[in-house]
């Protein structure tokens, strides 16, 4: 398993598709998977600290976790088949439940669990990104700063 962060969301064109990037803390790969609106939306709320006036459904997953003295330790992506990603919460008492990788970073993110990918999941579905891709990555993050959460809206 290799630690990975969340770079952010964005909307693949011209499918109008969001994903989520994530990076290798040790390493020059990254992992784009595609995900919902709706989780596209929780990922970069909870990157931009946007609270909402009513707790959404990941931030209510987290109250929920907390008031039962249950702590989410970390969140593994465990595995992709025909391009479907899945993953694993796993919580201090050592349950582990099964997820979807987007709600997993969701709900990592408001907790500040760490998230690990599974090596053979980065070996298929990761891209490496030598040295001197290094300015469309940075063009990413400039568009990620730039982004707001009402970009992932349905319309």
């Amino acid at each position: 398993m290799r630690e990975v962060d969340v770079l952010g969301v964005r909307v693949e064109m011209p499918s109008n598709s969001p994903i989520v990037l994530l990076r290798e803390v040790e390493g020059q790969r990254y992992l784009p998977i595609w995900i919902g609106a709706v989780e596209a939306t929780a990922i970069a709320f909870a990157q931009q600290g946007v609270v909402p006036p009513r707790p959404l459904t990941h931030d209510l997953l987290k109250d929920v976790l907390e008031s039962t003295g249950n702590e989410l330790s970390e969140v593994r992506i465990t595995e992709v088949k025909d391009g479907m990603f899945f993953a694993i919460l796993v919580l201090a008492s050592g349950v582990e439940v099964s997820a979807r990788p987007s709600d997993s970073i969701a709900l990592a993110l408001r907790t500040g669990s760490r998230i690990l990918c599974a090596d053979e999941v980065l070996a298929e579905a990761g891209l490496d990104a030598p040295a001197e891709q290094e300015d469309e990555v940075e063009r990413f993050r400039e568009f990620l700063d730039q982004v707001s959460p009402e970009d992932f809206e349905s319309r």
